[in-house]
C-alpha cells in the first residue's frame, strides 16, 4: 500500500511540475529540482530495495533514518539556494530603485527647468505682445 502512494504521490509531483512549467508558473531552474525528487522518489516506490541497498552500502541500520537524513539534507540545501535567491533579488531589487530615483530626480530637476523656460517664454512673449 505505502509503495503504491510513493509512485501515486511522485506522478502526482511529476504532473504538477509539468502543469507548472507550461502554464509559467515555475521557472525552468526550480523545476529541475522537484523532477528529480519527483524521480528519485519514483524509483524509491518501483525499486524499495535501492533504499535497502544503500542503507546496507552506507552503513546506516534503519532504511528510515537514511530517507529521513537525505530528506533534512535536501531541505537545507533548498533553503540554502533560496537564501542565495532572495539575497541576489534583494541587490537587484535595491539596484533597480536606485536608478528609479536617480531617474525621478533627473525628471523633476528636468520638469522644473521646463517651467522656468516656459515661464520665461510667457514673461518675454507678453512684453512684445502688441496692444489688442
Amino acid at each position: 500500500m505505502i509503495v503504491a502512494v510513493g509512485i501515486a504521490l511522485s506522478l502526482f509531483i511529476l504532473a504538477l511540475v509539468f502543469w507548472m512549467l507550461l502554464t509559467r508558473r515555475l521557472r525552468e531552474k526550480y523545476a529541475v529540482m522537484w523532477i528529480v525528487i519527483a524521480l528519485s522518489v519514483l524509483l524509491l516506490g518501483i525499486f524499495p530495495q535501492l533504499l535497502l541497498w544503500a542503507t546496507a552500502l552506507l552503513g546506516v541500520q534503519v532504511p528510515a533514518n537514511l530517507l529521513f537524513a537525505l530528506a533534512i539534507t535536501l531541505l537545507l540545501g533548498v533553503s540554502l539556494h533560496l537564501s542565495w535567491e532572495l539575497s541576489q533579488a534583494e541587490d537587484e531589487i535595491r539596484r533597480v530603485a536606485e536608478e528609479a530615483a536617480l531617474s525621478r530626480a533627473e525628471i523633476d530637476r528636468l520638469d522644473s527647468r521646463i517651467a522656468a523656460l516656459e515661464a520665461q517664454h510667457r514673461g518675454s512673449g507678453a512684453d512684445s505682445a502688441p496692444p489688442a
